[in-house]
């Protein structure tokens, strides 16, 4: 085991698949002798050499484009967009192309790619570099969307993503890139895509995150506990494929049910978790199924930004509300 931020164990699961499968190409703006802005492909160039991992021009629809050619070809990239906020302009190749590829050729041609980007805000970033857009790649088709809350999770989702046959978007929050360490195994290991994970088990109220938001819910939570509310904790890890049956009967303990992201409230990850419970779970609810997000609007820059995301005393509130309904 080693003491590892998110940062270290993103690397460390690239280092692994660039030297397990030959077929593995890392690249993207300054992946390769900067390695990254964020530093998470930092040294990857210099052990694998400059056919491996590679800088690439500032064209996000040619890093995509030229994916979706190699892995079509036989090889597995993992291409990165160095903040999620610029993906727009290959946002054509995702969706006409990325997410399509295996029904296009009625499954006689994968498309075993990973788009890694750095997602979300709370570090005081500038326009652009604070989106958190997963609910815009959750409703495309044949596209996996993956987004990790803990370095643990973020290697082995990693691992598995760049194993898997279809496309993953696997959307790292910034947020917590260096916020917090823990103990991660430096051998290889495969977390299943699609699969939630209990974080915490509780009786009276059922909360899920995801992303950055799984640290913000900890604490509301943590809150919470002194007034004697029990709780149970779901981190979603993957967008969709969606863990609906982890969630359904965590909802038919509790009875109750908040959904927390830093996304816009409208036509997000949290509406659909309503829209399931309630089809699912509805003779079991004892409160209404409850949202705690974002807002309707652009993030805003520095100054107003605490304003915009959920933090500990909102999510300890709602958890006080929806329990005492």
């Amino acid at each position: 085991m080693a003491v590892m931020n998110m940062v270290q164990a993103i690397n460390s699961a690239l280092d692994f698949k660039l030297k397990d499968d030959e077929s593995v190409v890392v690249y993207g703006e300054d992946v390769g002798l900067e390695g990254g802005v964020f530093r998470v492909t930092e040294g990857l160039q210099k052990k694998y050499g400059e056919k491996r991992v590679f800088d690439t021009p500032l064209a996000e629809s040619m890093i995509i484009g030229t994916g979706v050619g190699m892995a079509a070809g036989g090889l597995r990239p993992v291409a990165e967009i160095q903040f999620s906020g610029f993906i727009y302009p290959g946002f054509n190749q995702i969706i006409s192309h990325v997410s399509r590829m295996r029904n296009r050729s009625r499954g006689t041609i994968t498309c075993p790619m990973v788009i890694r980007a750095p997602y979300g805000g709370g570090v005081r970033a500038l326009e652009m570099h604070s989106e958190s857009l997963e609910a815009v790649y959750g409703h495309i088709p044949g596209l996996k969307v993956v987004m990790p809350a803990t370095p643990y999770d973020a290697k082995g989702l990693m691992i598995a993503a760049i194993e898997d046959n279809d496309p993953v978007m696997f959307l790292e929050p910034k947020k917590v890139y260096r916020a917090i360490k823990q103990e991660v195994p430096e051998d290889p290991y495969r977390i299943k895509i699609g699969k939630a994970k209990i974080a915490q088990e509780g009786e009276q109220i059922t909360v899920v995150a995801y992303g950055a938001m799984l640290r913000t819910a900890q604490q509301g939570i943590a809150k919470a506990k002194k007034d004697g509310i029990s709780v149970e904790l779901i981190d979603l890890r993957t967008i969709f494929p969606m863990d609906t049956d982890t969630i359904i009967e965590s909802v038919k303990k509790t009875g109750r049910i908040l959904i927390v992201h830093e996304a816009a409230r409208s036509f997000g990850v949290a509406a659909e978790i309503m829209s399931l419970v309630n089809e699912e779970a509805f003779l079991y609810l004892e409160a209404p199924p409850t949202r705690l997000t974002g807002f309707d609007t652009i993030v805003p820059f520095p100054m107003g930004e605490d304003l915009y995301f959920p933090d500990a005393d909102r999510v300890y509130h709602h958890i006080k509300k929806v329990v005492e309904f």
